[in-house]
């Protein structure tokens, strides 16, 4: 790995511009009484992480259609992974993201 490979490659424990942005639209979408640099990028956003349910889960998913242009279906089969963490939904954001 060369020098800006390793720049670019995010720390596990360390948000990336945006993971931080993501975190922040989570943070207040959902009203958390969190700072949103507080979020972990690869704590599980169920349960032990930030707790989240399924109905917080389609507030973030509404939040980030209106913020993104990224679709998140209820019946997808990659949810799981998708939700598993701030860095996995981040992910997938940019991966299908209308810019």
């Amino acid at each position: 790995m060369n020098a800006t490979e390793t720049q670019k490659a995010p720390q596990d424990n360390v948000q990336t511009a945006d993971e931080l942005k993501l975190a922040q639209l989570i943070v207040t979408t959902l009203n958390l009484e969190i700072e949103p640099a507080a979020v972990g990028p690869t704590a599980p956003l169920f349960g032990e992480g930030l707790g989240l349910d399924s109905i917080d889960i389609l507030e973030i998913a509404l939040a980030i259609s209106k913020a993104y242009g990224v679709k998140l279906r209820s019946d997808d089969e990659n949810n799981q992974h998708i939700f598993n963490s701030l860095r996995s939904l981040n992910q997938h954001i940019q991966q299908k993201r209308v810019k």
